[in-house]
């Protein structure tokens, strides 16, 4: 019997990347990257905690570009998360499982994540003030 490199069962490199399956691995994805902003959130109030020295080099480090950056990811994170959880939630109610419906969730969390991150930003940058 021939030896036939191939996957033997469903693999990724099979399979055509759809909005469903980007939308499950982001929503992972968003969850590990709130995990580890959340430990960063902790070494902030640490600083707090440990005196203006050591809040002033975490505050130096949050207001360079990469700590912008950093923080409106995890702000993306956080509302990606709760809209896409929000969507779980009907879907365990049996509640929008159709394709077509899954589809336009899909486009609303996307769309809702980015317009709530940009207003946080919008209103916490003072430019709404």
């Amino acid at each position: 019997m021939a030896t036939v490199n191939r996957p033997l069962s469903p693999h990724l490199q099979i399979y055509k990347p759809q909005l469903t399956s980007l939308l499950s691995i982001t929503h992972r994805g968003t969850g590990v990257f709130l995990s580890i902003g959340a430990l960063f959130l902790s070494c902030w109030l640490l600083s707090v905690a440990n005196g203006p020295e050591s809040y002033q080099t975490i505050q130096n480090h949050i207001l360079a570009w990469y700590g912008q950056t950093l923080l409106y990811a995890w702000v993306f994170s956080l509302y990606y998360h709760l809209c896409n959880g929000i969507r779980h939630l009907f879907w365990d109610i049996g509640l929008g499982l159709e394709l077509k419906t899954t589809y336009i969730s899909g486009y609303a969390v996307v769309i809702l994540s980015v317009l709530m991150t940009a207003v946080t930003w919008y209103l916490a940058c003072g430019v709404g003030t």
